[in-house]
């Protein structure tokens, strides 16, 4: 069993801590209600965000088996830090589910990684004791071991121009996810009493009226931020999530959770060193239950990762608009003004294009882009004001999964499972 860096588990007790109260009082609200534009009949929209893989890592392959307009990784590699001059480590199929060690994504790390754009820094980052060339980085996964996502991909809307907003960890990221900056941050900071203060997206739903909660499957990551604190009635466990999608009771605006800390067969996040097909399986339950419920004839489902995690991935991440003028904190190096790596993102709804590529760049803020756009919300930083709101991946006019398609299941193979119970391994960082 993998051990929980502090930081980690802090946040997770943190987060908790401030939460509690609220979940005891939490109550059922009912929907507000507001008219679709006319060319967006989308009432329900639902956002599942997972943790730490790159494109390359899950999707390389996705050009290959299902989806020729994905773009294939290449077998340029990276240097192999213990021989720069020899043979380059190339990408290769991963054939355990649970790493040995986890990989750096942090501020520094990611920009070294990018290395100016030339993509090459991944194994030297990732140099560890267990793993001295750092070719863990390199490593892919295909159809074979992560069924239900190809069959996701091949089915619905993929995008192989979506990157991670900010080029760092977890927290900077799932702030752009609610605010559209992560007002200086550029690590794993927790708030204070109260919460941040920074204004979020579930302020614009609450004053606007528009229904929202954050569905958790052990903590709410929202609750670091004081917009959610604010409203405990908005909180709810992923069991009431699955109740709301078969009673058709599913507010306007959904956020999901996984378990974020957790041994790697439990941990449903798909963060490093946790099992891939647990976090499968949890991201198939979620879409599963929205596909079979009353609410699927007008909803939207957005699933994608808030970072890379040090894993490869061959694109360059291009110049992006500062969401504002506060600097990293700390005096630190880099600016907020390029995209972080690219991550996989996937869009599920009756009004998906079957079986789509999308080559336009897009990051979290485009997914706060669609929800201000659908209902009539001003941007929260420069940002979301310019991000694309992922119009590409829809036809409003026809919807082409009127009747929801049945995908293929999301198994946990019993001997990785043993393999990743065995191998244990330790989380340095979300």
């Amino acid at each position: 069993m993998g051990v929980p860096s502090p930081r980690r588990a802090l946040a997770c007790l943190a987060a908790s801590a401030a939460v509690t109260p609220f979940l005891i009082s939490a109550a059922a609200q009912g929907p507000a209600q507001a008219a679709a534009p006319a060319n967006a009949p989308i009432n329900h929209i639902v956002v599942l965000m997972q943790e730490n893989r790159s494109f390359d890592h899950y999707f390389g392959q996705l050009h290959l088996q299902g989806q020729p307009g994905a773009e294939p990784e290449p077998a340029t590699g990276n240097p192999d830090p213990t021989n720069p001059t020899g043979p380059a480590i190339v990408p290769f199929h991963q054939t355990t589910y649970c790493e040995s060690a986890d990989l750096n994504h942090s501020w520094n790390g990611t920009h070294l990684e990018i290395n100016g754009g030339t993509m090459d820094g991944f194994t030297a980052q990732n140099v560890d004791k267990t793993d001295p060339k750092g070719s863990r980085a390199m490593g892919y996964y295909d159809q074979s071991d992560l069924p239900f996502y190809y069959d996701l991909a091949n089915t619905f809307g993929v995008g192989d121009r979506y990157f991670a907003s900010v080029a760092g960890p977890t927290f900077p990221n799932r702030f752009y996810l609610y605010a559209g900056t992560s007002f200086g941050h550029i690590q794993n900071d927790l708030s204070g009493p109260g919460g941040y203060t920074q204004a979020t997206i579930l302020r614009s739903l609450t004053t606007a009226g528009i229904s929202w909660k954050v569905y958790f499957s052990q903590v709410p990551f929202a609750g670091l931020f004081a917009d959610f604190q604010q409203h405990p009635e908005n909180a709810a466990p992923i069991s009431q999530f699955y109740a709301d999608a078969a009673a058709g009771t599913l507010p306007q605006v959904a956020f999901v959770d996984p378990i974020f800390i957790a041994s790697s067969n439990t941990e449903t996040d798909e963060h490093p060193p946790s099992n891939i097909q647990v976090g499968e399986q949890f991201s198939a339950s979620v879409v599963n239950a929205l596909m079979g419920s009353p609410n699927w004839k007008d909803s939207a489902l957005f699933l994608t990762y808030d970072e890379h995690g040090g894993y490869y991935d061959h694109v360059a991440p291009p110049a992006a608009p500062a969401p504002d003028n506060i600097p990293p904190t700390n005096g630190a190096p880099y600016a907020f003004d390029t995209y972080g790596i690219r991550v996989p993102a996937l869009v599920v709804s009756p009004y998906s294009r079957a079986h789509f590529v999308s080559h336009t760049v897009n990051d979290h803020t485009s997914i706060l882009a669609f929800i201000e756009m659908r209902f009539g919300l001003a941007p929260l930083t420069a940002r979301d004001a310019a991000a694309n709101p992922m119009l590409e991946f829809f036809d409003f006019t026809t919807p082409a999964f009127k009747s929801p398609p049945t995908l293929k299941q999301a198994p946990i193979d019993p001997a990785h499972a043993a393999q990743c119970q065995a191998a244990g391994g330790a989380q340095t960082g979300v």
